[in-house]
């Protein structure tokens, strides 16, 4: 018999499945909406400045595009996807990874992205039960989840993600919904944007270059403002010796994107997620037993 905790945790699991199936769209939409305002921002500047016919930006930013519409298209043949073909898993399975109608492969990280966020979910629940803890958790891990997409795919990391992400720290903090004192939240936030910072100018003023962006601040901040500032460390460090390992491999087998580079962010998510699955005293002991090896 099924017990009432693994229940309520199973109820989490798949309302990560349903709210995965809405981070495919926001993974895809939310870089693309973001061009477009600056595409729009570029020609009100433009027309203001009486350069308009001297710019060519071509983009139809008049028609409505944004989360939730237009509904969404098979990107090959624009057949409408139909709300018994976007059921999370269980419509790729039943598909076989085809669009219905021209048969293109659909990825695989839709219903992957969608498994994880059911997983996720379903682990917050177990360790918090139903308390605020395991909404706060739950939302930060989908929101942590949406950036470490966005940055992969673009190198971009919203504001409209990684603030509000900032925010909801400093008020689970304050109202007692996580753990993290609010003294230490406030000064984690403050430490991870510094931090970088200073990485980041010290690095542009020794080579001229620029390491990292500024979405990377932000991201580290907010997670110094859901686990406190003596969680930097241990995160940047995990996020550090596996971006180190994948960037090596990368460039071992030659699948390193135009300009050489890997997004930091991916890193900086996944020391997130262990930081919350085993904490970071935990996650300092293997790194430190790692590099001991």
């Amino acid at each position: 018999m099924v017990g009432s905790e693994t229940l309520d945790a199973s109820i989490m699991g798949v309302m990560g499945l349903l709210i995965g199936s809405f981070l495919n769209v926001v993974i895809h939409r939310l870089p693309r909406m973001m061009e477009r305002q600056w595409e729009t921002e570029c020609r009100q500047y433009a027309s203001e400045a009486g350069l308009l016919n001297e710019v060519s930006i071509s983009s139809n930013t008049s028609s409505t595009f944004n989360l939730w519409a237009p509904r969404s298209r098979c990107p090959d043949c624009g057949h409408e996807i139909r709300w018994f073909e976007n059921i999370p898993v269980l419509s790729y399975v039943a598909l076989r990874g085809r669009c219905s109608q021209c048969k293109a492969r659909i990825s695989p990280r839709y219903p992957a992205v969608e498994l994880v966020t059911g997983a996720l979910f379903f682990i917050c629940a177990q360790k918090w039960g139903w308390t605020p803890a395991t909404l706060m958790w739950s939302g930060f891990s989908a929101a942590l989840l949406s950036l470490a997409c966005i940055d992969w795919d673009t190198t971009l990391l919203p504001d409209d993600i990684t603030l509000p992400l900032l925010w909801a720290g400093l008020l689970g903090a304050t109202l007692h919904w996580i753990a993290t004192p609010l003294p230490s939240a406030v000064l984690g936030a403050i430490a991870g944007y510094l931090s970088l910072w200073i990485v980041y100018w010290g690095f542009k003023l020794a080579t001229g270059k620029e390491g990292m962006g500024y979405g990377d601040f932000k991201l580290f901040a907010a997670l110094g403002a859901w686990f406190g500032w003596q969680a930097l460390v241990p995160i940047i460090l995990l996020a550090s010796v596996i971006g180190a390992v994948i960037g090596i491999a990368m460039k071992l087998t030659s699948n390193l994107r135009g300009g050489k580079y890997v997004p930091f962010g991916p890193f900086l998510a996944g020391g997130g997620f262990a930081a919350m699955l085993w904490g970071p005293e935990s996650v300092m002991r293997h790194i430190l037993s790692m590099l001991s090896l």
